[in-house]
C-alpha cells in the first residue's frame, strides 16, 4: 500500500450499494455465486448504473439477486474501500423492514435469514463485523477500510455526527 495514501484526496472509481431487510430479529443475507465476494454472504446489492440514483440501484440490484422489492428503505451508512486488487468503491449501505414479492435463488445469489444475534461473520468480508453493529443499533455510520487483497490492513469508523454522507 502506498504510505501517502489519505482519504481526504481518496476518489473512488465504482459506486455500489448493500441492503439489509430486517424483520423479526432476522437479517436477509445471500451467499454471492459470482463476482466480487464469490462464495462469501453480504447483503443485496451491486453497482449503480450510469444515471441511476444510489436508491434505484439499491432496489434494482435487490429485485435481480433475490427477487424481491425492499419497502421502507432508507440510507443506513456508507462504506468506503481502498482496495490494493480492485477498484476503490465507495458503497451505500441501505436498510428496509419489509419486502413485496418472493424470495427466490437466482443466478448471483442463494439467499438465506439470519438471526441477528448469529450473524456468520467468518464467511463475510472482515470488515462487516466492525459497522454491521451500527446498523443494527440504527446508528449513522461511514466506515473507511484499507484492504490488500482480502486482508484488512487498517479501519476508521464514524458514528452519528461524526459520520457526514459524502455529497456525490
Amino acid at each position: 500500500m502506498n504510505s501517502l495514501f489519505s482519504w481526504a484526496s481518496w476518489e473512488p472509481e465504482m459506486f455500489s450499494t448493500l441492503v439489509f431487510i430486517r424483520k423479526a430479529g432476522k437479517i436477509l443475507l445471500i451467499r454471492k455465486k459470482r463476482g466480487l465476494g464469490s462464495g462469501m454472504m453480504n447483503a443485496p446489492g451491486g453497482k449503480i448504473e450510469k444515471n441511476e440514483t444510489p436508491l434505484e440501484g439499491a432496489i434494482r440490484e435487490t429485485i435481480e439477486e433475490i427477487c424481491v422489492e425492499p419497502l421502507g428503505i432508507k440510507k443506513a451508512g456508507e462504506l468506503w474501500f481502498h482496495m490494493s486488487d480492485i477498484p476503490d468503491i465507495y458503497c451505500h449501505v441501505f436498510q428496509a423492514n419489509d419486502f413485496k414479492g418472493e424470495i427466490q435463488e437466482t443466478e448471483e445469489a442463494i439467499p438465506k435469514w439470519v438471526a441477528e444475534n448469529k450473524i456468520p461473520y467468518d464467511e463475510m468480508w472482515e470488515d462487516d463485523r466492525y459497522w454491521l453493529p451500527f446498523l443494527f443499533e440504527g446508528e449513522k455510520f461511514v466506515g473507511k477500510f484499507i484492504f490488500q487483497e482480502k486482508i484488512l490492513l487498517k479501519k476508521e469508523i464514524l458514528i452519528n455526527q461524526e459520520a457526514k454522507f459524502r455529497s456525490i
